[in-house]
C-alpha cells in the first residue's frame, strides 16, 4: 500500500500540473515554439521517450502496457502504434483531458484507457510491462523503490522508468531554478544516486524475482534524468 509521505507528494504534483502550470506544460508537449530552456527540456524529454521506447519490443500486439503517470499521452500514443493495449494512468485531470483531445484519429480508442487515478492502484489489472518517465523523480528513494515493488507485483515481464540521478550539476541546476517565476517551477524532485537506487530495489523482497538491468542517462540542458530498467528473471 502507498506511504502517507507518498500519498502527500502525489497530491502535490496532482496540484502543480491540475492548478500551476497545466498551461505551460500543455505548450511544452507540444510542437508550439518554446523559450530556449523549456526547448532543452522538450529535447531531453523526447530522447528520454525514445530509450524508453528502444527498450520494449518493437511488435506488443497482444500486450497490455501501463503507461504510469502518462501526462498527456505522447509515450502512450508510441505504445499504441506497436499495437499494444495501453492503460494510461495520471493524477492530473488536465493532462487527461488533453491526451484524449490529442489522440491520432487513427488510434483504435478501443485500444485506450486514459484514466485520472493513481498509477498504483490495483484496479489497474496486471500488464506484460509498466513505463514511467519522470514520475519517480518526485518520490524519495524508499517510496519510490516501494511504488516499483507495487507495480511489479502486477507485471509480467519488464519494467522501465526514470528517476532523477544525484548530481553536482543538476544540484546547481535546482538552485538556479528557484530564481524562475513560481508558475515554471516543476515539484520537487528527489535525487539519488543510480548505485544506491540499484542496492535499494535489490534489497526489496517483493522484487527477489527481478533483476536491475540497463540504465541510460539523458543530459540536455535544463534536463537531467536516467532510466532504469528492471525484468522479471
Amino acid at each position: 500500500m502507498p506511504t502517507s509521505s507518498y500519498r502527500q507528494r502525489r497530491g502535490r504534483v496532482e496540484t502543480y500540473f491540475d492548478k500551476t502550470a497545466v498551461e505551460a506544460w500543455q505548450r511544452l508537449t507540444s510542437d508550439a515554439p518554446v523559450s530556449g530552456v523549456r526547448a532543452t527540456v522538450r529535447a531531453g524529454r523526447e530522447q528520454m521517450r525514445q530509450t524508453l521506447l528502444d527498450w520494449l519490443p518493437a511488435d506488443l500486439s497482444g500486450m497490455r502496457v501501463l503507461d504510469a503517470g502518462c501526462g498527456p499521452g505522447m509515450l502512450s500514443v508510441e505504445l499504441l502504434r506497436r499495437g499494444a493495449r495501453v492503460t494510461g494512468v495520471d493524477v492530473s485531470t488536465k493532462l487527461i483531458e488533453i491526451a484524449w483531445e490529442r489522440l491520432p484519429a487513427e488510434i483504435d480508442r478501443n485500444a485506450v484507457d486514459f484514466q485520472v487515478g493513481d498509477m498504483l492502484d490495483p484496479a489497474h489489472g496486471e500488464f506484460d510491462y509498466v513505463v514511467s518517465m519522470d514520475v519517480l523523480i518526485h518520490y524519495p528513494c524508499a517510496d519510490a523503490v516501494a511504488a516499483v515493488a507495487e507495480l511489479a507485483s502486477r507485471t509480467r515481464r519488464g519494467i522501465a522508468f526514470t528517476f532523477a540521478p544525484r548530481t553536482p550539476l543538476l544540484a546547481a541546476m535546482h538552485v538556479i531554478g528557484k530564481l524562475f517565476p513560481r508558475s515554471d517551477r516543476s515539484p520537487a524532485i528527489e535525487p539519488v544516486a543510480h548505485s544506491r537506487l540499484a542496492a535499494a530495489l535489490r534489497a526489496e523482497p517483493r522484487l527477489a524475482a527481478w533483476s536491475v538491468g540497463r540504465t541510460q542517462r539523458v543530459r540536455r540542458g535544463f534536463y537531467i534524468s536516467q532510466a532504469l530498467e528492471l525484468q522479471r528473471t
